[in-house]
């Protein structure tokens, strides 16, 4: 088994780990105006907290690429996700910023320079990976922000030990490309999903906001192309997509998931984060069908440290 694929599997356990963190020094409080930061993987889960937060009515909530972070501005607090704690682009932030707002760092490793350079630093180690993929650090990050809002993550984590035994909703030799949507915090999720099949598989994957697909990327849609929604989906998509001869995947389209001609119905629609769960679950089987080692992408090494 691929370091990754167990890495998958841990996901509930770990999310319930994360939770108990709900209430660690750091986490933002109520009513701050707060900038979330991160490098890819991370990136798309400080987005997808940024929207959550600010439909809780926590506060105003933006979420950057560390790199394009917009240094005139000013925040009563700024997270960094990041799971080696190296990234160059979130050490280079942290050490602008030091003096200029309180920094809370989520991390796999507390010996790290990040750690030593925020003001607070949150380690979640149980969810490091040996995989250079990220899955479990970065969902379990979301969960720990997802429980600090108030939410309860058993639940989640319920979904999660479902998504990772369920039937997959896309086969390898039945599917030559994914497009991945989300509305509002799921937009970070769509993105992640199809990182993920990028990285791990080098497979073609594109991700948009749901609303914004029909306004041209729905001109590549077609048979033995898939489109996969997470969350909330507008009106009329799932016709406009079969219209067009490509699959629709979506946990509450017709009581369940459309496996490609074969069906997973019954049950409750999933959490949006288990449903990525199933995302990634895919990417690693659309790697390993090309003979490809999920664990270890071309071109990518765990922490992305510039010279």
């Amino acid at each position: 088994m691929t370091h990754v694929k167990s890495e998958i599997a841990s996901q509930p356990e770990c999310w319930r780990l994360a939770a108990k963190l709900a209430d660690s020094p750091g986490l933002p409080a109520r009513g701050e105006r707060v900038a979330v930061v991160g490098c890819g993987t991370s990136w798309f889960m400080s987005m997808a907290y940024a929207s959550l937060r600010e439909l809780a009515g926590e506060g105003e909530t933006d979420a950057f690429q560390a790199s394009e972070f917009p240094r005139g501005r000013r925040y009563d607090r700024v997270v960094a996700i990041t799971r080696s704690g190296t990234t160059t682009e979130i050490i280079e932030l942290l050490d602008a910023l030091d003096g200029r707002s309180p920094t809370t760092v989520l991390t796999a490793d507390a010996g790290q320079p990040a750690a030593a350079l925020a003001t607070d630093a949150i380690v979640l180690d149980f969810a490091d990976e040996q995989s250079v993929v990220q899955t479990r650090f970065a969902t379990s990050a979301l969960a720990l922000l997802r429980a600090h809002l108030g939410e309860d993550i058993d639940p989640v984590a319920a979904d999660a030990e479902v998504a990772v035994r369920l039937p997959l909703p896309v086969h390898p030799a039945l599917a030559e490309q994914i497009t991945f949507l989300g509305r509002g915090w799921t937009v970070g999720l769509a993105h992640e999903a199809a990182l993920k099949c990028r990285e791990a598989a080098a497979y073609w994957a594109e991700s948009y906001p749901a609303m914004d697909y029909r306004h041209g990327p729905i001109s590549i849609a077609g048979p033995r192309r898939v489109v996969w929604a997470f969350g909330e989906i507008p009106p009329g998509l799932a016709d406009d997509v079969e219209a067009t001869g490509a699959s629709f995947v979506h946990s509450r389209h017709h009581g369940g998931y459309a496996a490609l001609g074969s069906w997973c119905g019954g049950r409750a629609p999933l959490d949006p984060m288990a449903d990525l769960v199933l995302a990634q679950r895919v990417a690693v089987l659309l790697a390993t069908a090309q003979g490809l080692d999920p664990d270890h992408p071309r071109h990518l090494t765990r922490s992305v440290v510039l010279g």
